[in-house]
């Protein structure tokens, strides 16, 4: 297995970007995190995962280590293949994809295309028990669970996408009563 690959970007294509190490190039399906840091075009490093299928040997590239394992995981879950993952992965930092697998948020990962109702209720129920309960502090920091679904839905029944919703959500209070966190994330999405 390719762990990771140290190099400078040469291009990018549609399937990804391309990587020289020592004079070989290589394509890497990579997470937008890594495609804003070959942006700079000095030499980085990126954590992989190869896929082998039967017709194709396909990298994929990851900013860290978190993503990768990530992206393995997901791979476990029936129905999810690596192109699946990618998008999963590219869609929020995996700090905030843990936590939503340990709330049972669905809804989270609906709103990443490709992606139904019954393949994200598939990745919440065989991923929860894989990625183990988050510590209390993690849960703290996303509110207390329930209160800040209830708020974040209620943005999303405003016309907030899921991510928009948890993006003005952040910006407020976590302890305040849902009720106000919605009224403080609007006026704050007003000014």
């Amino acid at each position: 297995m390719i762990a990771h690959l140290r190099g400078r970007p040469v291009g990018r294509s549609a399937d990804g970007l391309v990587l020289d190490v020592n004079g070989v190039g290589y394509l890497v399906a990579a997470t937008p995190s890594v495609l804003r840091r070959a942006g700079a075009g000095s030499e980085l490093t990126v954590e992989t995962y190869l896929h082998v299928r039967e017709d194709a040997l396909q990298l994929y590239g990851f900013a860290d280590a978190d993503e990768r394992e990530l992206f393995v995981h997901l791979l476990t879950v029936s129905g999810v293949g690596p192109k699946v993952a990618l998008a999963v992965v590219s869609g929020s930092p995996a700090a905030e994809l843990r936590k939503a697998i340990a709330l049972g948020d669905h809804a989270r990962f609906q709103a990443i295309p490709g992606i139904g109702k019954k393949t994200a209720e598939r990745i919440v129920l065989e991923l929860k028990e894989k990625l183990g309960a988050l510590p209390q502090p993690a849960l703290a920091a996303v509110g207390d669970g329930p209160s800040h679904l209830v708020a974040r839905d209620a943005l999303v029944e405003l016309g907030y996408s899921v991510v928009d919703a948890e993006r003005a959500l952040a910006e407020v209070d976590p302890d305040l009563p849902a009720e106000e966190r919605v009224r403080l994330a609007l006026r704050g999405a007003a000014a």
